[in-house]
């Protein structure tokens, strides 16, 4: 299929309409995740991206629901293999733009295995984990993202493990494009959602996106943020883990940059030597074992 541009409506306005689906998100009403498909389809519309050039790779989850609503290619995998799914994707059609997507407990839990391997590589893959602290789909059990805190039907008492610091997290595993966005700020949000996929590389970014159901913290979130100040350095990774370490508010915004060469140039690159030293003699390789 020729690659066509979903063409703009004069004047300014973002014509999201081509990038939706007839499928209705089944997300309960004021989900973040909501505010988070919006901001997608507004990168989309942006950067006039055609659907049949993109492809959404999802895991398990509530969150892990939004390929069906998204007018392009989709890869619905089964629990935490998000990452290894969207590398292959990526490394067998290195010009679609992949974009994976998952929750705290697909991403953070189960799927944790594979995020520093994903770093490793510096897959060329923007991962947008919409983090809620609770499996939603399954009644709100905490995740490994609640505060110790945090009493729900499971753990009555609080939660025995403490949480994780996904961006402290990212950063100690160098990923090289690390990001905190907030579902109630759609406009940062979609700026956000643009840098990572335009971004050479792996870039992790972590969106806040409350349950309304079972965890509700649009209050309190919207209290303790602020945005990355402008003097901010997201290169220095001392400030930027300073950052990531903060108790009292949540920064918003590009925290962790480190530009370096990506899983797919290294393997062109690769593919490229190979290719100049000819074309292999099998009977030459049999010789050398005798």
């Amino acid at each position: 299929m020729a690659s066509e541009t979903i063409p703009q409506p004069p004047g300014g306005a973002i014509n999201i309409a081509p990038f939706k689906t007839d499928v209705h998100p089944v997300w309960c009403p004021g989900c973040g995740d909501f505010g988070v498909l919006t901001c997608i389809y507004r990168m989309l519309a942006t950067k006039q991206l055609s659907p049949e050039n993109i492809v959404i790779v999802s895991g398990i989850g509530c969150s892990s629901r939004l390929p069906a609503y998204v007018n392009a290619y989709g890869f619905h995998t089964v629990h935490g293999r998000v990452l290894p799914v969207a590398t292959g994707v990526k490394t067998a059609n290195p010009n679609l733009e992949v974009i994976a997507v998952g929750g705290d407990g697909d991403a953070y839990s189960i799927g944790a295995g594979h995020i520093p391997h994903a770093a490793r590589r510096n897959i060329d893959v923007c991962y947008i984990v919409m983090d809620n602290e609770v499996y939603g789909l399954t009644k709100g059990q905490g995740s490994a993202t609640a505060p110790v805190e945090m009493v729900k039907g499971t753990t009555p008492f609080g939660q025995l493990d403490d949480p994780l610091n996904p961006i402290a997290m990212a950063i100690a595993y160098d990923i090289s494009f690390v990001a905190r966005g907030y579902s109630g700020k759609p406009k940062e949000l979609t700026e956000l959602i643009t840098q990572g996929v335009d971004h050479k590389g792996f870039a992790l970014l972590e969106v806040i996106s409350p349950c309304t159901t079972f965890h509700d913290t649009y209050k309190p979130v919207s209290q303790r943020i602020r945005f990355v100040d402008a003097s901010h350095d997201p290169t220095d990774r001392l400030a930027a883990m300073k950052l990531a370490l903060e108790k009292e508010t949540i920064p918003i915004g590009v925290i962790y940059k480190n530009q370096r060469t990506s899983f797919s140039e290294r393997i062109k690159t690769t593919q490229e030597r190979s290719q100049a030293k000819g074309t292999p003699d099998f009977n030459k390789l049999l010789e050398s074992f005798q």
